[in-house]
């Protein structure tokens, strides 16, 4: 499964529920205001079983780059990658 993250204003207790039902099998996309979780809970993504990306031209974007952990776990994706992506997870869940 695909889930796709677009906006930053998760509560911890509901992001931690979307990210324990993330498998091995499954990817996360952060998007949008999305990107700026990897600020706020750096360390929930380090626990995630499966892929995570994030659109790197919204972390730009949001000028963001000094900001992120240096151990940061998810990596950065082009618009290209993202159908990539799109292709290989199915299905697709927008939250």
């Amino acid at each position: 499964m695909l889930y796709c993250f677009s906006q930053a204003t998760y509560d911890k207790e509901e992001l931690i529920a979307y990210l324990s039902l993330v498998t091995e099998n499954d990817a996360i996309i952060l998007w949008q205001d999305a990107v700026l979780l990897m600020i706020k809970y750096p360390d929930y993504f380090k626990l995630c079983k499966g892929d995570c990306f994030a659109l790197e031209q919204d972390i730009l974007a949001r000028n963001l780059t000094a900001l992120l952990p240096k151990e940061n776990r998810v990596q950065f994706i082009s618009l290209l990658d993202l159908v990539d992506i799109t292709e290989q997870y199915f299905p697709q869940i927008a939250l």
